[in-house]
């Protein structure tokens, strides 16, 4: 039996929901055909999830808790072996090498944000960022850097620059320029 329909319903749906919108988009994505390829009923996904928007927000969350977690493990492992601000521009480099690499699901979320979308989903997208805002500060500070909150907002900059800049272009060039541009920050 696969993997897939041994996860439960709820399990199921987040799962095909997330691949499905990191893949097509989460205006293009219909709830039908989450329901089709999860393998549930339609009663199943509205009684985990009231809504689409609501699902988005579960995956956002599914999503933020994942991205963070490896983020950090990472970052925290270069840092051990003495490496500056650079590592952030390395870490980004191995999650553009994924297969699975198709930008920022926060970012992407409000891109096809309209005034009229839920602004749940923008505000948990802001959530998102301002989490890792706050890690890269904590990096800055333990780094030894003066104003680590200005400077954790020009690493934000950069690193957001990288992850759009990568999705347009999948030129590795962009972590190159990424690197110099914190090797800059770092001489301040």
């Amino acid at each position: 039996m696969s993997e897939v329909l041994k996860a439960s319903p709820r399990e199921r749906i987040l799962e095909t929901a997330a691949r499905l919108f990191t893949r097509d988009g989460f205006r293009a994505t219909g709830v039908d055909r989450i329901i089709a390829e999860s393998g549930v009923a339609k009663m199943s996904l509205y009684r985990h999830f009231e809504s689409k928007s609501a699902l988005i927000l579960a995956v956002l969350d599914e999503r933020h808790d994942t991205w963070m977690r490896w983020f950090i493990e990472e970052v925290e492992v270069r840092l051990a072996d003495g490496t500056g601000l650079s590592v952030f521009a390395d870490v980004l480099r191995i999650w553009f090498d994924t297969d699975s690499y198709r930008g920022c699901t926060f970012i992407n979320v409000v891109a096809e944000s309209g005034p009229c979308d839920d602004a749940r989903l923008v505000r948990k997208a802001m959530a998102h960022k301002e989490d890792l805002r706050d890690y890269v500060g904590k990096v800055a500070l333990r780094l030894g850097y003066s104003e680590p909150g200005a400077l954790a907002e020009e690493i934000m900059l950069c690193m957001e620059g990288m992850i759009v800049r990568f999705q347009m272009t999948g030129d590795h060039e962009v972590v190159a320029a990424g690197r110099r541009y914190l090797a800059q920050l770092s001489v301040r």
